[in-house]
């Protein structure tokens, strides 16, 4: 068979399948045989291309993952063809590289080629960082193996001359991929090679090395790179092609073939990965940095400098370091210190220092000393400083020591859209910016406790993570040797850190009931209340941007103040009258002249609507929101002295501000009949996939609507989850108007393409809704969402 006939990426996935995945070393076997099969090959392109021609100065070398012994089954190919400028003349260079080159490409694999003399080669990597990096692990394939030797010992003589020089453009060049990609730990579809903590940074390790700067951690790190690899291997052969993105379509079959249990723990496996990766990584660019320094010329003898900072610590090149008389083997308590002096200087401890005090500080007693208890507090409440101190803590395995529960959610993947963290980061996330609010709080150390341990319920199989966590965090702040009062209250804020905001963008916070709840959460404890407004407020700006916007820090905040007044007397504060109506809108009204006013509230906007009250008018103003291209948050309806006094609270995702005459307009035409006002939301439902049989695969599945019981005793309230679409409310509104049933509020909340809305319903005179009324409402609602027209 000739080499031109052999589909090669074919032989390299069949040889990745025959040695199997999840047995042990399978990975490295795997890619060994990879690598020899590839070059065995190569070997032959190559005597048939020189054709008996002597191989003296010239010579197949590689670059890459080929070079490293680590390709995949479909990786590219990156080849050069090395000579020394006097073997052969340029037609004839040009020739052989031809016919090198073409067989590769003929054999279905990406090639990346270049024809460089050894010069060039130290030309190129003289001004291409990249390239320079690359070359270093220049290896022969074919040919004469001396000339490929010339060019790398030429190539990494210069790279460790130049270091000075380099490093600076390394570190740079660092900062500015990972900027791009992202973190691999923290990304639910990772970019296995350029993302932080991935594949490349591997290869800046063994930069690092080359330039002898300083050599780089083995033990955990080398196990992390094949994990990484392995993965790698998976994902080609689940897609069938060379990428190294591990995406959300893939995690089921290459958890399945790596043999997971599922996809969640094969992405905490990349992510612990990630993280060693990373925290390597950084620890190796400080040591390189630090040794680079220690080159700088002195006159005389070079002392290490000591910067005292408190408890036996020192700061050292930028790192916190033990001093020589430090108790270590007799002071449970050092760990603790020295996490806090690195938390409050931001500061990270040096992995030698991690390192002895996780193998030779002694165990602290259980329940846990009033002093480590308070050192804790200390460390949780140090800032920002505190996330790379627990990062090295938690590699260390300190943070398992004082916490064994730790481990269960570390490095967990959390799919809800709105997170942007694994569990265990999002939790250290919390704490930090919990710090900020502890003026508002009596018991700052209460409120930080229960920051770190709010998501620990997060666990494979559990349904409700807060009920989950309660027990556990109960369980960690007695050992941490709380008061059993103390503890209670850390026990209620993590089993209640979901109500507020629940309440706040799900309930009408005007209503008795819903204030009630509030209240109720706590036991009526307003200290307790306030921490765990604390806690809520946290807790949502840590998860991201999707969950703590403008409004919905508007609308807790006006769930804490109604819930405050009145708490001391035990009483309920009466629904607040927010719209009030003038003589001249009631005689514009009357007249059959709608009245709107616009007011901006931060990033939303207040819609006041003013019309006679009519059936409809809750759709009709839904659907002309909606085609204005405005995003519904919540809606109040009122009936003032006969008119319809509806508050309207929006968002406009295009930035601009909602135009109240033609909201007008709109809603004269509209009370006649007319539906051309809505002509633009069905243009906007034309380009909107819709649910149910039109989604095709991956579909959510039917909507659901259920009843909430006791949360009002003035309306009916049903709460609806279903696949958002524009103009959902306004078909919603249809169906209550056809219904003959009045909206007197509603609470719109939309992730990930999910609605989650609460109506307040009633029958058009005000009485609430009979039960068989209601059994209609909801499959009228369940057949509206999912796609039909209301009845």
């Amino acid at each position: 068979m000739s080499v031109e006939q052999i589909d090669l990426a074919a032989r390299r996935l069949d040889l990745a399948g025959a040695r199997g995945f999840d047995a042990p070393g399978a990975g490295s076997a795997r890619r060994e045989a990879i690598a020899t099969m590839t070059r065995e090959w190569l070997g032959t392109v190559w005597a048939q291309a020189l054709d008996g021609r002597p191989t003296e100065g010239i010579a197949l070398a590689a670059v890459g993952s080929l070079a490293r012994g680590d390709a995949g089954p479909l990786s590219d190919l990156d080849l050069v063809l090395l000579h020394y400028g006097r073997s052969l003349s340029g037609e004839d260079l040009r020739g052989l590289a031809d016919r090198v080159w073409y067989p590769v490409w003929d054999a279905g694999v990406k090639l990346d080629h270049s024809v460089r003399t050894v010069n060039q080669c130290r030309t190129v990597a003289s001004g291409d960082l990249t390239a320079a990096v690359g070359l270093l692990d220049l290896t022969c394939v074919a040919g004469d193996p001396e000339v490929v030797a010339a060019a790398r010992s030429t190539v990494a003589h210069d790279w460790r001359a130049n270091a000075r020089r380099r490093l600076p453009q390394l570190l740079d060049a660092l900062k500015a991929r990972h900027a791009r990609h992202g973190d691999l730990a923290q990304s639910i579809e990772p970019d296995l090679k350029e993302a932080h903590g991935g594949l490349r940074d591997m290869t800046v390790l063994g930069a690092l090395v080359a330039a002898w700067l300083t050599d780089r951690p083995h033990e955990g790190v080398d196990e992390a790179h094949r994990v990484l690899l392995d993965v790698r291997d998976a994902v080609h052969v689940v897609t069938g092609r060379g990428r190294d993105r591990l995406g959300r379509e893939d995690h089921d079959a290459v958890a399945a073939l790596l043999g997971h249990a599922d996809a969640d723990d094969l992405l905490t496996a990349v992510a612990n990965a990630g993280r060693t990766v990373a925290y390597a990584l950084d620890g190796t660019v400080r040591r390189a940095g630090q040794s680079q320094r220690a080159r700088t010329l002195r006159v005389g003898p070079r002392r290490p400098q000591l910067n005292p900072l408190g408890f036996g610590m020192f700061e050292h090149d930028g790192e916190v370091v033990l001093g020589p008389r430090s108790a270590l083997s007799t002071d449970p308590l050092l760990p603790l210190r020295a996490a806090v002096v690195a938390a409050r200087n931001n500061l990270p401890i040096a992995p030698t220092t991690l390192g002895n005090l996780a193998a030779q500080a002694p165990t602290l007693p259980e329940p846990w000393p009033e002093i480590a208890r308070d050192l804790f507090a200390d460390l949780l409440a140090t800032g920002p400083g505190l996330i790379a101190v627990w990062e090295g803590l938690d590699q260390a395995g300190v943070v398992d020591r004082w916490i064994p529960e730790w481990a269960a959610v570390r490095s967990r993947p959390q799919r809800n859209a709105v997170h942007r963290h694994t569990v265990d980061r999002h939790l250290i996330e919390t704490v930090v910016l919990a710090g900020g609010l502890v003026r508002q709080v009596g018991r700052a150390d209460l409120l930080l406790l229960a920051a770190l341990l709010h998501d620990i319920g997060k666990l494979p199989g559990a349904h409700d993570h807060s009920a989950t966590g309660a027990p556990i965090a109960r369980a960690v702040a007695t050992r941490l040797g709380y008061r059993a009062a103390d503890v209670a209250v850390v026990e209620t804020l993590v089993r209640e850190h979901l109500t507020l905001i629940d309440l706040a963008t799900r309930r009408d916070h005007q209503d008795p009931g819903t204030v009630t709840a509030a209240r109720a959460a706590v036991g009526g404890s307003r200290d307790v209340f306030d921490l765990l407004v604390a806690l809520t407020e946290a807790d949502a700006s840590a998860a991201g941007p999707q969950a703590w916007t403008d409004w919905r820090a508007t609308l807790l905040r006006q769930l804490a103040e109604a819930a405050r007044s009145g708490w001391e007397e035990g009483s309920v504060p009466p629904p607040a009258q927010t719209v009030t109506v003038d003589a001249s809108d009631l005689e514009a009204v009357a007249a059959g002249e709608p009245r709107v006013v616009v007011r901006p509230q931060g990033g939303s906007y207040r819609i006041d609507v003013f019309d006679r009250d009519r059936l409809g008018l809750f759709a009709d103003t839904a659907g002309l929101l909606a085609a204005h291209g405005l995003v519904v948050r919540t809606a109040i309806l009122r009936t003032v002295d006969g008119v319809a006094a509806n508050e309207w609270h929006v968002e406009s995702p295009s930035g601009e501000a909602p135009q109240a005459d033609r909201i007008v307009r709109g809603l004269e035409r509209l009370a006649t009949g007319d539906r051309a006002p809505l002509g633009l939301l069905e243009r906007r439902r034309q380009f909107a996939a819709r649910p149910s049989a039109e989604s095709g695969t991956g579909s959510p599945g039917q909507a659901r609507a259920l009843v909430v019981p006791h949360a009002s005793e003035d309306a009916t309230v049903i709460e609806v989850r279903a696949q958002d679409r524009p103009g959902l409310l306004h078909d919603l509104g249809i169906g209550f108007a056809k219904a003959g049933l009045s909206v007197r509020s509603a609470h719109i909340a939309t992730y990930a393409g999910q609605t989650l809305d609460t109506f307040y319903v009633t029958e058009f005179g005000g009485r609430l809704l009979a039960p068989a009324t209601v059994a209609r409402t909801v499959a009228m609602i369940i057949d509206t969402c999912d796609g039909a027209a209301p009845a």
